[in-house]
């Protein structure tokens, strides 16, 4: 069996829904945990405190509540396993899988899913989000071009990145 029908069997096994009420302080420990593990080491404390604001942002959460933050789950026997999260009409916010369901193809599957969402039911054209250096290439890998040279803001870096997309 290849890796990649491998990928696609426990895909299949797993659920891919929209998050409710009850799901945001469960995501949002995954995206926290996820963040220090794989993307802090390149931040400054600075840049590692502002993003922990983000995340247990109460306005933030009340957006989310009114409908103006989507959030979809990858949950695989009921536990959440993978995090995408949407901002206006077009943005990619937030991109987490849990480290055991990395290279599993859920992150591609949220990824895919959310540009699904952008381009049928919200009539945009392109993605946009902003990477840090540890998602660049798997964003590559998935169409994702650089529209600036890499940033830091509030002590995060950043690389802006964008993709068309086209409709089917």
């Amino acid at each position: 069996m290849t890796k990649e029908s491998q990928s696609q069997d426990f895909l299949s096994s797993c659920e891919f829904r929209w998050a409710q009420e009850s799901d945001w302080a469960p995501a949002m420990q995954l995206v926290w945990m996820t963040f220090l593990a794989f993307e802090g080491k390149d931040y400054s404390k600075e840049g590692i405190l502002n993003f922990f604001r983000f995340v247990t942002d109460a306005d933030l959460h009340e957006h989310f509540l009114k409908g103006e933050y989507a959030m979809l789950l990858a949950l695989d026997q009921g536990q959440i396993v993978g995090v995408a999260t949407l901002r206006g009409q077009n943005r990619l916010s937030l991109l987490f899988v849990e480290e055991n369901y990395h290279r599993r193809g859920v992150g591609r599957e949220l990824l895919g899913r959310m540009e699904e969402e952008v381009r049928d039911h919200r009539g945009q054209e392109e993605l946009t989000l902003l990477s840090s250096p540890y998602g660049l290439p798997f964003y590559q890998k998935c169409g994702y071009v650089a529209t600036r040279p890499e940033e830091d803001i509030c002590g995060m870096k950043v690389t802006l990145m964008e993709k068309k997309l086209k409709r089917n």
